[in-house]
């Protein structure tokens, strides 16, 4: 499976891969560009990763997350390159047949992304442009 795109994401069709007839609960966490950061205005972000490296560190934290949580099913679609306010940058879909179980998946998933993924961010807003996050 592949967990970057370039196109826009469609969660729907993230959580349909994962969704079986045993769910009783199917969570989706979109995390959506927004107009500030840090005081200052934002107009776009600009997403970009060492492919196989990136792609590679995900799948650990998916597989990771799936041993501690062996019940639920978890998708994780990443979007690179230029997006704009209210674009999805990050869609997480969890599935299991309790809710708890999935609220805390997808919980663990995008924290440990944000923590050790190497996905870099530059925004871009009125006063110029700026790589941010641990990479700086």
């Amino acid at each position: 499976m592949s967990y970057l795109t370039d196109a826009p994401i469609d969660s729907a069709t993230l959580m349909r891969s994962v969704l079986r007839l045993s769910d009783g609960a199917a969570i989706v966490f979109d995390g959506v560009v927004r107009n500030h950061h840090d005081g200052k205005q934002v107009e776009s972000i600009f997403y970009d990763a060492y492919r196989p490296m990136a792609e590679k560190e995900i799948e650990k934290v998916v597989r990771a997350v799936e041993r501690e949580f062996p019940v639920v099913a978890i998708a994780v679609l990443h979007r690179l390159g230029e997006l704009r306010v209210g674009d999805v940058s990050i869609s997480i879909a969890c599935t299991s047949p309790h809710r708890a179980e999935a609220y805390e998946a997808s919980r663990a998933v995008i924290d440990r992304i944000k923590k050790t993924v190497p996905i870099w961010k530059k925004e871009r807003g009125p006063n110029g442009e700026e790589w941010v996050g641990w990479q700086t």
